[in-house]
This record gives C-alpha cells, structure tokens and sequence, in this order.
C-alpha cells in the first residue's frame, strides 16, 4: 500500500517536515503558492535548496512580517508561553512593535478557521494544535483554555502545521510510518529558564513514542514536530521492506556533525 516513511535520525521541527515533505510533490512552486494564499495572517512561506553535510535538500523559511522566524525552539520552547523579551533578544527587536499580545486557543481556532482550504486540512490543523495545548496544560498545571502561545511564535507555528497537513493531504498516504525519534539532549533557554532536553511539552507529546537521545547535544525535535509526528503515525519502527519510489529531505537550520534533516520516502509497502 501507498507508504509515507519518516526518518527522525535528527529529530523534527516543523520547518524540516515540511521540507522533506514538499520534496516528494511534483509542483513544489504551485504548492507554495497555495500555502501562501490560505490565508496565514502576516506569513510568507518560501523554500530553498539547502546543504548539509554534502547532501542537498529543501529548507523551507518562515517569514512573519517580513522578519524569518530564528528557530522554532525559541518560538515555542518548552512552551508557546514566550516572553516578549526572548524574542526580543533573539530577533533584535524586530518584532517588539504591535505584537505583544498573546493568543490562546481559542484565538488559533478561529485563525485556522478562517483559512482558504478544505475542512479536512482545518479538522487536522486544529487537533495537530490541541495536542500541542494539551500538553503544555499538563507542563504548566494550567487549564487548556488558559494556554497562550506567543504571536510570533503561532504564526510560525501555524505556518508549519498547516503546510505539512496540506501535504500529506495531497500525497494521500495510506500509512504513514516514523522512525524512532531521536530527541537530542543537554539543556535548552526558554522564557521560563534553562529546561532539560527534550523539552517538558515534547516529552509529553512523545510518551508512548519509540525514542532515544542521539549523540548530537541540543534540541532536535521540537513540540511543533512531535505533534506532527504524532498524529499522523500509523506505527513506529525502522524502514521496513519498502520500495521506496520518492526521497525528500528537510534540512534543519543548524549544523551538526551529522546531517541535519528529516528523510521522508514515499513509497509501496505491506500493511503495518
């Protein structure tokens, strides 16, 4: 059967899984085309070739409001829950005008609504987001409808999830198969403090997930792409028989002595 597999050697982020994803598509300028006219408030996605470690993949950047977005670790680290001076100091300023409110779930909701796209590609957007929210409820002792992402934060955020639903959408997968997710390890800055890797929402989002450290220190998988993980695996475990008919690879931001990306295949392979 029709068989998505993603290698999370170097964990996840959203941006990644984009990348790897929009590589195995045959437009990829008529898709970001169509990301881009959704509707996404203050974004504009765009894709380029990117080398890590001598292979060439896809990296895909998030611009909101004109600035691209330093990493998703500092946007949604340890939780949507930024304060506005990390932001402030890892962007220089760029966003400290006319962004110093916070939006809730409720607010996201509504966002996701008002996208120009089908409502299956919404429904997945939505719940992608409740996994996130419900774990951060959990880290913070909080109630769900008291969780509040940072602005600029959501807005990348929201720019990754609804590109990867969009294209598993259109790659129609009839099952989608994760590697075991390397998490990365050490201890990472957020708005909070200095948390342990993974951080506490991720590591909540991968509970019951097949995981192991790496030997890379860092952040590898970010919350945002372990909820993407999440929802859409049919089952985890190294590649199986596979024929693999499509390679794509997502390349992260960093350099690490190892590639960093995520390798999406697409492919035949028995039922799981």
């Amino acid at each position: 059967m029709k068989t998505l597999y993603l290698e999370c050697n170097m964990g996840a982020a959203g941006d990644m899984l984009m990348g790897a994803l929009l590589e195995l598509i045959p437009d990829r300028e008529k898709f970001l085309k169509k990301l881009n006219q959704a509707g996404l408030p203050h974004v504009k996605v765009s894709a380029n070739p990117a080398v890590k470690c001598g292979i060439t993949g896809t990296h895909v950047s998030v611009h909101v409001d004109g600035a691209e977005e330093e990493s998703e670790e500092v946007s949604l680290q340890g939780s949507g829950l930024e304060s506005q001076e990390v932001h402030e100091h890892h962007h220089g300023h760029t966003h400290a005008h006319g962004h110093h409110h916070h939006a809730g779930m409720k607010d996201i909701t509504e966002q996701i609504d008002r996208l120009q796209t089908d409502e299956a590609v919404k429904e997945d957007v939505k719940n992608i987001y409740r996994i996130i929210a419900q774990a951060e409820s959990q880290v913070h002792g909080r109630d769900i409808t008291e969780i509040h992402f940072h602005e600029v934060g959501t807005a990348d955020a929201l720019a990754d999830i609804t590109g990867c639903v969009m294209l598993i959408h259109e790659l129609k997968p009839e099952q989608v198969l994760v590697s075991p997710v390397t998490t990365g390890f050490g201890q990472v800055r957020c708005a909070h403090g200095v948390l342990p890797v993974p951080a506490p929402a991720t590591a909540r989002i991968l509970m019951g997930v097949p995981c192991n450290a790496g030997r890379m220190e860092g952040e590898l998988c970010t919350p945002t792409g372990a909820a993407i993980l999440t929802y859409f695996a049919s089952a985890y475990g190294r590649m199986r028989e596979m024929k693999m008919e499509k390679i794509g690879y997502g390349m992260g931001k960093k350099d690490f002595p190892a590639a960093n990306c995520v390798r999406a295949v697409l492919g035949e392979a028995p039922a799981v």
